[in-house]
């Protein structure tokens, strides 16, 4: 997959993202790594928080979908806001498919690529060898 010049590369996963610039071209890209987004979590799948129990053991699994909930917000309004034109989603699976449920039109619009593979924690070559395999 090539990567457009300014393009953003989001690296997620329930719990982490990394946001970076491909400040090289096409043919040669470059990440460098953006300042952490700040990501409110407040939005659970479900609705509303839940306490833990017995018959609802998956509590990590709704702050991770809350995660990835608002992973979307911060990408949403980033390119609403007009400070994404290219987009690219590296994100482990799960996140990946809680991510596409919020997508906006607008978001969906400048969407160059999506790769299901969890690359948080790997080094900036890892990502750049992924996409461009991709």
């Amino acid at each position: 997959m090539k990567i457009p010049k300014g393009a953003i590369v989001a690296v997620a996963d329930g719990e982490k993202l990394n946001l970076f610039r491909n400040t090289g071209d096409e043919s040669a890209p470059k990440l460098s790594a953006l300042p952490d987004a700040d990501v409110a979590t407040e939005n659970k799948g479900s609705g509303g928080r839940h306490q833990s129990s017995s018959a609802n053991p998956d509590d990590s699994q709704q702050d991770e979908d809350g995660f990835a909930a608002g992973i979307a917000a911060v990408l949403n309004k980033r390119v609403l806001d007009g400070k994404i034109e290219d987009l690219i989603v590296v994100a482990a699976p799960r996140t990946l498919g809680e991510l596409r449920k919020h997508y906006h039109k607008s978001l969906s619009a400048v969407l160059v690529g999506e790769i299901s593979k969890d690359l948080t924690g790997h080094a900036i070559a890892d990502v750049e060898k992924s996409i461009a395999a991709a």
